[in-house]
């Protein structure tokens, strides 16, 4: 490998918004605020909109929402199936 084109790896703590809860992992990634984790040591925060915590699709809690009436059209225009 070569020498000094990785990018540097450290820990940094996502805060989900929407669920209110935190986690501390390895990223690149990096942010000018920070805050105190629960081990007593301050890390860079990266606040995120959408997480494992509060996805759906995680939680169990979705649903499929069909908006534009593809279903209704789909049986106007080929009939329902009838047995």
């Amino acid at each position: 490998m070569k020498p000094r084109i990785h990018p540097v790896s450290r820990p940094v703590v996502y805060r989900d918004r929407a669920a209110g809860t935190a986690f501390l992992t390895r990223s690149t990634a990096d942010s000018e605020r920070s805050v105190e984790w629960e081990d007593g040591n301050t890390y860079p925060v990266i606040d995120v909109e959408i997480s494992s915590a509060s996805h759906p699709f995680y939680t169990g809690k979705g649903r499929v929402v069909d908006t534009a009436g593809r279903v209704e059209r789909f049986e106007r225009r080929y009939g329902k199936h009838q047995s």
